[in-house]
């Protein structure tokens, strides 16, 4: 990528600042958590195993993983049409890093919650 500032988050064309901003969400995480864990998946299945997810809001974070080559859509030609999504091979990649992600939340953010109620914001 030509004129990157690589490890220059205050720079728009930072490759880490890019990526944080495609999956900076809730749902975005969740998205590559449920396929990762449950292969391919139709649009009900993985919004039952969204919690809160709206349809409109699942449906915006597949086409920008779609968008991003993170999951594969597959429509099924029946009537009504089944979609179907699965993480491709750069979206499975995303697990490790994201899972080390949870497992810092985890670790820490009880600590972090008691700070903020401290500070009074929570």
């Amino acid at each position: 990528m030509t004129g990157s500032r690589r490890g220059d988050l205050f720079s728009p064309a930072c490759p880490t600042r890019r990526l944080l901003d495609r999956l900076g969400t809730k749902w975005t995480s969740m998205a590559v958590k449920s396929l990762s864990d449950g292969g391919e998946l139709r649009f009900t299945e993985l919004r039952r195993r969204m919690p809160g997810v709206s349809q409109k809001m699942l449906s915006t974070t597949l086409q920008t993983l779609v968008a991003d080559g993170l999951v594969a859509r597959r429509v099924e030609d029946t009537v009504p049409p089944r979609v179907h999504y699965r993480l491709t091979e750069l979206g499975a990649s995303l697990e490790v890093p994201l899972s080390a992600l949870r497992e810092w939340a985890e670790q820490h953010m009880a600590r972090i919650d008691d700070h903020r109620r401290r500070a009074g914001l929570g």
